[in-house]
């Protein structure tokens, strides 16, 4: 018990100078996959942050969060592995940190964690966005072609976690035009996120290298960027969090900051269609 209000204190930043820095530990043990995804649910009022109420969700691409304050976005991406994937949700389970995910639906990672992560969504602790279903580079396809990757991972959002009107649209590679932009609009997507601060582990790192990364880019008001890719990451969940209890930080997934009502999405959305024009 003691542990675990540790872990939650470090997540929220409330925790004292005086706290003693946590040693890097071995990886989580991800929870036991679930490969059967779970029935959409009726719809559920995340539980927002304390004195934070979002904005509507801007039009065209954003980098990082407006205004000032003490907030970090850790955004994380793909999901090749499992086992990853299975360790971030235990680490936001355990800790109480926010984190916000793009994935790939293609990568079953995410249907054999989905029982876990799904009540984590519903309480709005853990946000989603679309990353496409594939992956690929979006600018080199034709419109219809987009228009699938994207409508794909829609269904795959609304299925197994129950996302039925997230605003977020990640490009993969941050690849990305005025036409992917205006097909992503049409499909539901008005916010083209990108970020300004990186875990830069889209490759293997050392944890020497990762944690400086998250040294360098782990300031307020800073949209992070991460992979659920390699396992480097799944070594340094308390040194991440002493980190951010260090600084002052508090957690935040897009959701907190930008909510859309429902009345912003379009029609083409729920058909999965969009206008080529």
């Amino acid at each position: 018990m003691e542990r675990r209000r540790f872990l939650l204190a470090l997540a929220a930043g409330l925790a004292g100078a005086g706290l003693a820095r946590e040693k890097t530990g071995p990886a989580l043990t991800p929870p036991a996959p679930s490969r059967a995804a779970p029935e959409p649910a009726a719809a559920v009022t995340p539980v927002g942050l304390p004195g934070l109420t979002p904005a509507p969700p801007p039009v065209g691409v954003v980098k990082g969060m407006p205004g000032v304050g003490s907030d970090l976005a850790l955004t994380i991406d793909d999901g090749t592995n499992t086992e990853v994937v299975g360790a971030f949700a235990a680490f936001a389970a355990d800790s109480g940190v926010r984190l916000t995910f793009f994935p790939n639906g293609c990568y079953s990672s995410w249907t054999d964690n989905a029982a876990v992560l799904r009540p984590l969504v519903d309480s709005g602790q853990v946000a989603f966005g679309n990353h496409t279903w594939s992956h690929p580079d979006l600018t080199t396809l034709g419109d219809r072609e987009v228009v699938e990757e994207i409508t794909r991972n829609q269904e795959f959002l609304r299925t197994t976690f129950g996302v039925r009107d997230s605003p977020f649209l990640r490009p993969p590679y941050g690849a990305r035009n005025e036409r992917i932009d205006r097909i992503a609009a049409d499909l539901g997507h008005p916010t083209v996120v990108m970020w300004n601060g990186t875990l830069d582990d889209s490759r293997v790192l050392s944890a020497e290298e990762l944690l400086a990364a998250a040294r360098e880019w782990f300031t307020a008001q800073t949209i992070v960027v991460g992979h659920a890719n390699h396992p480097t990451v799944t070594t340094l969940y308390g040194d991440l969090l002493s980190l951010i209890a260090e600084r002052g930080l508090r957690t935040v997934t897009l959701a907190d900051v930008w909510a859309a009502p429902a009345q912003l999405f379009r029609g083409a959305a729920a058909n999965g269609q969009a206008v080529a024009r």
